[in-house]
């Protein structure tokens, strides 16, 4: 038993072994084919990386061989172009060379011509010299004044020609912009006077007015500052005063009064403060609207309320806020036309007047009382020279000044804008003929277009062209300083000569 054990470990022991070694050398079998086939795989892998090496490689020598020749091409085109360049150079530079050799010849010709010509001038000075028995230095003398009277008749002739024609292209751009600025900015006009009338409900109520030995009236008077006229003018009362503001004053607190029906002077005080603080309010309304209108923004309160003040302030019968609004859209407007600042122009001629609110209360001429108002409410400098300039206080510094006071003008000399009395008028054209026959060798003169242009008749024997240029400046500069008015005075100077034969 133990001996059949035996072999049959054996055999068991040797069976294993044998099959062990046929999975052995199976597997070793199979790890020697893979080996074979990942080494064949790799064969051809790297086969295909050189033939695409050698691909890219080929592809590349192209590229690189292209290029070459573009490049070449490149500097084939540069060369000729240089070439080129060299060829036409060498040309310029002779074709320079040739003038220069005829530049030489041609100045060798002229010295040549020069030594004559000096030789000639010299023998023909000398034979003038023998023929008019004058020396050089006075002929020369003679032939430079004649010379010099021939060229200042000439230049004469010239400037007057010029300032003719400049004159008329001036007046006629100047005569549009003024035409389409008033177009712009036309307004109509109304004259005011010192007297307020007020109509009266009845002829009763005169009675209750004058009140009783007169109290009522008095008390009026002395409250306002304005006299009362009750004549026999039915149904009205007319309030004459020369402040404005006092009159309408009056004519409120009248008007309250003749409402309520108690008129008594405690009752009369009551009325009139309540006027005046009304007015004041509406003041300040008109001076709002005035700013608003002209196109004006940024004003103080103040100047506000002094711009309101105007609209009862009047200047030869014309209304001063009117007015001034008038001049502010007139100089924005001519501003717009040459290109100038217009806002800061309609703020210049909104407040050239400024002044003029305060003449009744404050010493002194207006423009003085405006400059004050002016740098007081820190208006810019363009303001301060033209409340200045335009009454000639000063010369204009800036455009905009200059456009004020042309609309200035504008406004006041427009037909029904202001009225003068007779005796003002009647002075004033016997003022512009003293000026003018003042000057010698004015034989008469002549104001017309009611006083808008002036005709001076010369002695033609004491005047020539010249000085007839002359007088008529200095006949303007004389007007200009001496007298005050609006608009614009035309100076027309007359030099007749009449030559008279007789045939017998």
């Amino acid at each position: 038993m133990l001996a059949a054990g035996v072999v049959a470990f054996l055999l068991g022991y040797f069976l294993r072994r044998t099959l062990a070694e046929g999975k052995i050398r199976s597997a070793e079998q199979e790890a020697k084919r893979m080996v074979d086939d990942a080494n064949r795989e790799a064969d051809t892998k790297r086969k295909e990386a050189l033939l695409e090496a050698k691909d890219e490689a080929i592809r590349i020598k192209r590229e690189a061989e292209r290029e070459i020749r573009e490049q070449r091409a490149d500097i084939q085109k540069l060369e000729r172009r240089i070439s080129q360049r060299e060829e036409s150079l060498e040309l310029k530079i002779q074709q320079a060379e040739k003038r220069e050799r005829l530049l030489q010849e041609h100045e060798q010709e002229s010295t040549k011509r020069a030594d004559e010509i000096t030789t000639l001038i010299a023998q023909q000075r000398h034979t003038l010299e023998q023929v008019a028995g004058l020396p050089t230095d006075e002929a020369r003398r003679q032939l430079f004044e004649k010379v010099e009277a021939e060229a200042r008749d000439d230049i004469l002739a010239r400037v007057r020609r010029l300032e003719h024609q400049t004159r008329e292209d001036a007046e006629r751009r100047a005569r549009e912009i003024l035409a389409f600025a008033i177009q712009r900015t036309a307004a109509d006009h109304t004259s005011e006077v010192t007297v307020t009338v007020v109509p009266l409900p009845s002829e009763e109520m005169k009675g209750r007015i004058i009140g009783r030995e007169g109290r009522n009236i008095r008390t009026i008077e002395a409250v306002t500052g304005v006299d009362l006229i009750i004549d026999d003018t039915a149904d009205a009362v007319a309030l004459s005063s020369f402040d404005p503001v006092r009159r309408e004053i009056a004519k409120m607190a009248l008007e309250k009064l003749m409402s309520d029906g108690r008129i008594h002077p405690a009752r009369i005080e009551d009325m009139v403060e309540k006027a005046q603080r009304e007015l004041d309010e509406r003041v300040r309304e008109e001076g709002e609207k005035a700013a608003y209108e002209a196109g004006v923004h940024g004003l103080h309160p103040e100047e506000v309320k002094l711009l309101g003040r105007l609209r009862f302030r009047t200047s030869y019968g014309q209304n001063v806020l009117q007015h001034s609004v008038e001049v502010a859209m007139l100089a924005g407007a001519l501003a717009a036309q040459i290109g100038a600042d217009a806002p800061l122009a309609r703020r210049c001629g909104l407040l050239h007047d400024i002044g003029k609110a305060l003449t009744h209360e404050v010493q002194g001429p207006h423009t003085e009382i405006g400059l004050d108002l002016a740098r007081r409410y820190h208006e810019p400098p363009a303001v301060l020279n033209t409340i200045l300039y335009h009454h000639g206080e000063e010369e204009a510094k800036f455009v905009e000044a200059v456009l004020a006071a042309a609309a200035d003008a504008i406004s006041g000399a427009r037909p029904g804008a202001r009225k003068e009395s007779v005796e003002m008028y009647i002075k004033r054209l016997q003022q512009l003929e003293e000026i003018a026959t003042s000057f010698p060798g004015v034989e008469k003169a002549y104001a017309i277009q009611a006083g808008r242009e002036i005709r001076v008749i010369v002695r033609p024997g004491d005047t020539d062209d010249l000085s007839a240029h002359r007088l008529a400046a200095d006949i303007a500069r004389k007007v200009e300083s001496e007298m005050e008015f609006p608009g614009q005075i035309k100076v027309t100077v007359l030099r007749e000569t009449r030559i008279v034969e007789y045939a017998r």
